[in-house]
């Protein structure tokens, strides 16, 4: 496991933007990291979004991922939730 670190940027839609109030996060994450933990991520900074974790999909560069899809420097994540009506 490499000690080097990646950047990430993170799309934000639906709930996960309604609590966070921004479109956008740049992250850094070890790399070898899962796209999974961008969503570990947002949960333990706002516990209330537990709820969804089950139910997101991920996407990276405009491609829908499985949860343990490494990320890569420079990828954009885009965490889908589940969103009513159309």
């Amino acid at each position: 496991m490499s000690d080097s670190v990646i950047t990430v940027t993170v799309k934000l839609f639906a709930i996960y933007q309604e609590v966070y109030g921004v479109n956008e996060l740049v992250w850094e994450f070890q790399s070898g990291t899962p796209v999974q933990a961008v969503c570990d991520r947002l949960i333990t900074q706002h516990p209330k979004l537990s709820k969804w974790r089950e139910i997101t999909r991920f996407g990276v560069n405009l491609q829908f991922v499985e949860p343990d899809t490494i990320l890569q420097n420079g990828d954009e994540v885009v965490l889908i939730p589940p969103v009513n009506g159309g």
